[in-house]
């Protein structure tokens, strides 16, 4: 009887152990789910679809190579649809209905802003791929893209220093062209330039003649573009029909790349400038070998623009940060993410463990009519990431950013004439 009982309890324990056992095999080789979320619809399709490329190409080679701790990684790609309202939705269902250990996402500060707080109450973990205009530093978020020190500034000092000294602003009517705006603003005034106008347009409008007719009475030196998505192709046609070339006045762009190139028509632009971190035309052999496998995987005609690029590399960083914590937990690769860095197709790739940022060449680049950059000047060295400009305090800086959130009813970007929050 005895002997029974030792047995059944025996039989039991195998079974339980074997169990356990199965348990922790299937969760070791589940795959380890990451969220892609960019616009594929509305008007910043334009220039987020191709980011989510660059990512799921990236995913594929690192899967193809092993993946990671063993296990393949599962992207869960989702449309935010170039509205804030959905990137939140669409953030807080890939983190509680898929389950995804990161998301990498979103391309304009109005929508970075308003899934950061669905991002934090979940303690959750962005990787955001796009130059913005600083004033945040999260611990939820790696900020791929250029601080304004890292492409904003530059531009504008490079603009002065070649005799540009009247400037006209122009810009989409949400945080990033406000910020960009002022942060320039600030620099023009130490700098002694001379701002002669200022005029934004709804993100998405097409209505841009009489920005445009402000711009042939002015005459100024150069055109400080920061228009994001498809109005920019009204923008430019609407110069060139108003007689404005780059031998007249000069625009320098800060969200224009060779993907948005290739709907825009380059030989509307071709003579203008671009300030980024990274172009195409890159002569490294690790930018040479991306760019050859992206064409590859996608065909020849594609071309491969900034944000692209920062994609491709925070992939990777965030493997980098995943392997060396041993899990694909949020806490665990933020322990890890500060110092990690990735040989990318921009050069070396380093986030700074202080702010969760990425120290930056700059580079600037004039367009050609084939739809490429001729690179005219560079850092030559990466710029340490500053969030904050130093010529206003934090604290301004945040009372700057809440009379925007205030005057557009609780928004990141102006809702438009009789809309509120």
């Amino acid at each position: 009887m005895m002997r029974r009982k030792i047995l059944a309890i025996v039989v039991a324990g195998i079974v339980l152990a074997g169990g356990a056992l199965g348990w922790f095999m299937t969760s070791y080789n589940k795959p380890i789910k990451v969220g892609i979320l960019h616009s594929l619809s509305g008007t910043m399709a334009i220039s987020e679809s191709a980011v989510v490329d660059a990512a799921l190409m990236a995913i594929d080679e690192i899967n193809a190579a092993g993946g990671l701790l063993g296990r393949q990684i599962q992207p869960v790609v989702a449309d935010g649809a170039s509205d804030p309202a959905v990137f939140a939705r669409e953030t807080e269902r890939l983190i509680k209905i898929e389950g995804v250990s990161t998301i990498f996402g979103c391309w304009t500060s109005a929508c970075r802003r308003t899934i950061r707080p669905v991002i934090e109450a979940n303690n959750h973990l962005l990787f955001y791929p796009v130059q913005y205009e600083g004033l945040e530093q999260s611990p939820n978020i790696v900020y791929l893209g250029a601080a304004p020190n890292q492409q904003i500034v530059p531009a504008l000092e490079w603009a002065l220093r070649t005799g540009r000294k009247r400037l006209f602003l122009v810009g989409s009517d949400y945080v990033f062209p406000r910020v960009a705006n002022a942060i320039i603003g600030d620099y023009i005034k130490k700098w002694r330039g001379e701002i002669v106008g200022e005029r934004y347009l709804l993100l998405g409008s097409q209505d841009v003649d009489d920005i445009v007719a402000e711009i042939v009475k002015r005459r100024p030196d150069a055109i400080l573009n920061t228009i994001n998505g498809d109005s920019n192709i009204a923008f430019f046609r609407a110069l060139r029909a108003a007689g404005i070339t780059p031998k007249d006045i000069l625009t320098i762009s800060f969200s224009i790349s060779e993907n948005e190139l290739a709907s825009i028509d380059p030989d509307l632009v071709a003579g203008d400038i671009a300030s980024w971190n990274y172009f195409q035309s890159l002569d490294e052999a690790s930018n040479h070998n991306f760019a050859a496998n992206f064409k590859a995987r996608y065909g020849k005609d594609r071309v491969i623009g900034d944000p692209m690029a920062a994609a491709y590399e925070g992939i990777y960083l965030w493997a980098r940060a995943v392997a060396a914590a041993g899990s694909a937990k949020v806490n665990e690769i933020r322990a890890k993410v500060g110092h990690s860095s990735f040989h990318g197709p921009s050069g070396i790739a380093y986030i700074d463990a202080e702010n969760q940022h990425l120290w930056k060449k700059v580079r600037l680049g004039r367009i050609r009519g084939d739809g490429q950059f001729d690179i005219i000047w560079s850092s030559e060295i990466p710029i340490r990431p500053e969030p904050y400009p130093a010529l206003r305090s934090r604290a301004e800086w945040d009372g700057f950013l809440k009379k925007l959130y205030d005057g557009w009813s609780g928004r990141w970007s102006n809702p438009g004439p009789g809309k509120t929050g």
